[in-house]
């Protein structure tokens, strides 16, 4: 249902035609852009969106062809080295890939969260079923304020590591994050199996 929505959800929208191997984004804790996606896909031009969901609100602004892409949001060519590719402040935008198109991602401020325990399982929504050759997932240290400060390397701590994945709608990551309390960011990377591909996601959740 979800990959048939977004389909036909592209088909109206000419100006942004998808990468031909687009793959998905975190559905649990849910990421920022695909969140967007979910809640305003249908209803992008309600203008109550700048008051119920202002993070998104100011996404779907600028530009709003990114939003349609949300499945697209990886860079190539990283030789698995992502702090030489992606600067601080910009990772949730995976280093203003694609010419900028996701730089809303890396705003701070009140991004609507994911209730979660110290122990919680990462899904990852794969539209494409190529697989995954790992998922790396970083949950940010206590004292980090995700409402003011852009996301940097420094404030992230890896709390799992998966193995290759076979093909699926979904892949999972078991993480346990203990010690932390209030608004935190989530940061997933993997990497799809047919190629080149290394997607970067935020996520923000509350402890």
């Amino acid at each position: 249902m979800l990959a048939a929505l977004a389909a036909a959800t592209l088909l109206l929208t000419p100006w942004s035609t998808p990468p031909a191997a687009a793959h998905g984004s975190v559905a649990d804790p849910l990421s920022r852009i695909y969140g967007c996606y979910l809640r305003w896909g249908s209803d992008w031009m309600n203008p109550d969106m700048e008051q119920q969901d202002p993070m998104c609100y100011q996404a779907w602004q600028s530009p709003t062809g990114a939003m349609w892409l949300w499945n697209a949001l990886y860079r190539e060519g990283t030789g698995g080295d992502f702090q030489a590719y992606i600067p601080d402040n910009q990772l949730c935008s995976a280093g203003l890939t694609d010419s900028g198109r996701y730089a809303p991602m890396d705003t701070p401020g009140a991004w609507r969260t994911t209730q979660v325990d110290s122990s919680f399982t990462v899904d990852l929504f794969d539209e494409a079923k190529h697989g995954a050759d790992y998922l790396l997932v970083y949950v940010t240290k206590q004292g980090y304020d995700a409402r003011t400060d852009a996301l940097d390397w420094a404030d992230l701590e890896l709390v799992a590591e998966t193995g290759k994945q076979a093909p699926n709608s979904h892949y999972y990551a078991d993480v346990s994050a203990p010690g932390r309390s209030g608004h935190h960011v989530v940061y997933t990377i993997w990497k799809a199996s047919h190629g080149d591909q290394i997607y970067f996601t935020c996520s923000d959740v509350t402890f």
